[in-house]
């Protein structure tokens, strides 16, 4: 085996995480120790960093690789979703640090939507908090199939694996209530560097993998590779009158290949594709996540917000939505008002029915129905919706399975919506 051909064996691909928790639990150091041990800071980035951690006579502060906005930089903490990339020789990365604070968990919801695994901090002077309960809850609910519980600032509490066993045992029983399992954990120093990159001199009663070890290795299931063929129309394309007219878009699940029989929803009229055109020219095949332009073989009535599918394998439509929602507006949920639902490329007007339950994060139970969601509030709600929308299970598939919500009054996003 050459070894080029030893590379690629081990390549692991591209691992999308997000780092959350609590605010002051190092999220952001974290990532500036990642970063920092395996020396990918530009050096003109790592003269910066040491010039500002200078005048403010500190150490080196890793955190500002991270927290660039100038409020974040004098308050000390993650506003905006920050993301960073980086690579090792079994794999490339996109690190997305999340805000800790209760009032952005907007942002963190954000962060986490794309992510594949997410690194949940915890300061081990402190446990588990509602705000870190709150982080797992939603990583849980936005599909992110793997948690690891990093256990920050050992540093602080001599190192004592006692009391990352504690924290294990406490974080243990609140993923059974709450449903989360693919649990790994691991105790860490952001600040020294123990556990993340190198394993340090100071928890050798740890005999399990460091962090970067776990980031390296862990398997990704690309579940959307093999699912049935999603493709919502954004544009409609006709470049001359003497042009075929084609449909541009992204497919977000599945794959699709000259000769397919493609059904277009909600109409339900069936042709065949005749062409997949790209950047690159025209293709046979196209997979999951592609940019293209499809021409079918017969002229039908098509046009954006509309999709299409493979002939046999549709997905739901309708007209009601049943959803998990974490509310994201410090304007409450209004039952009964008029919202605009964005699904895929698809807008419609919806109305809110009624709020089903609350969950509540801190007893991992459902509670009754408030009279309304307010922000950061996580609860399940019912909505009319003035024309249909075309769902699959959020579980099932991403992209078909999530929407938002938002406000026609003022243009502003105020859900986000997980369809059951």
């Amino acid at each position: 085996m050459s070894a080029r051909e030893k590379i690629e064996a081990l390549d692991h691909g591209v691992l999308r995480f997000l780092t959350a928790g609590s605010v002051d639990d190092g999220k952001s150091t974290l990532i500036g120790r990642l970063l920092y041990d395996t020396k990918a800071i530009l050096a003109d980035q790592l003269a910066a960093i040491e010039r500002t951690s200078q005048q403010r006579g500190q150490a080196l502060d890793l955190s500002l690789l991270t927290d660039g906005l100038t409020a974040e930089r004098e308050q000390g903490i993650t506003i905006d979703a920050a993301y960073r990339y980086f690579a090792t020789p079994l794999r490339k990365f996109i690190i997305a640090d999340a805000p800790g604070h209760e009032q952005y968990t907007r942002n963190m919801v954000t962060a986490a939507s794309t992510a594949d695994l997410a690194v949940l901090l915890v300061d081990a002077r402190h446990g588990v908090l509602t705000q870190t309960r709150r982080h797992a809850t939603l990583a849980h609910l936005l599909g992110i199939p793997h948690l690891v519980v990093a256990v920050n600032k050992m540093d602080l509490v001599g190192y004592d694996e006692d009391t990352f066993a504690e924290i294990v045992a406490a974080f243990t029983l609140f993923a059974e209530r709450t449903g989360i399992d693919n649990l790994r954990f691991v105790p860490i120093s952001a600040l020294d560097g123990d556990m993340i990159v190198d394993r340090g001199a100071n928890m050798d009663w740890y005999d399990g993998p460091t962090l970067l070890q776990i980031l390296e290795t862990v398997e990704v299931e690309e579940k959307l590779l093999g699912a049935p063929f999603r493709f919502p129309v954004q544009y409609v394309a006709r470049p001359s009158a003497a042009s075929s007219r084609g449909y541009m878009g992204r497919i977000e699940s599945g794959s699709i290949a000259v000769g397919d029989a493609v059904t277009v929803l909600p109409s339900g009229r069936v042709s065949r594709v005749r062409e997949i055109r790209t950047h690159a020219g025209a293709q046979r095949r196209a997979g999951l996540h592609a940019a293209v332009t499809l021409v079918l073989d017969d002229a039908l009535d098509v046009s954006r917000g509309d999709m299409l599918v493979h002939t046999g394998a549709p997905p739901t439509i309708s007209r009601t939505l049943d959803a998990m929602v974490c509310w994201l507006s410090e304007t409450p949920l209004e039952t009964r008002r008029k919202y605009m639902v964005r699904h895929t490329t698809r807008e419609v007007r919806a109305r809110v029915d009624g709020i089903n339950h609350l969950w509540n994060v801190a007893t991992q139970a459902r509670d009754p129905a408030p009279p309304a969601l307010t922000m950061n509030d996580i609860g399940r709600v019912a909505l009319t919706l003035a024309q249909p929308v075309l769902t699959d299970p959020y579980a099932e598939n991403r992209a078909t399975g999530s929407f938002i919500l938002i406000d026609e009054a003022t243009n502003n996003t105020v859900a986000a919506g997980m369809i059951q």
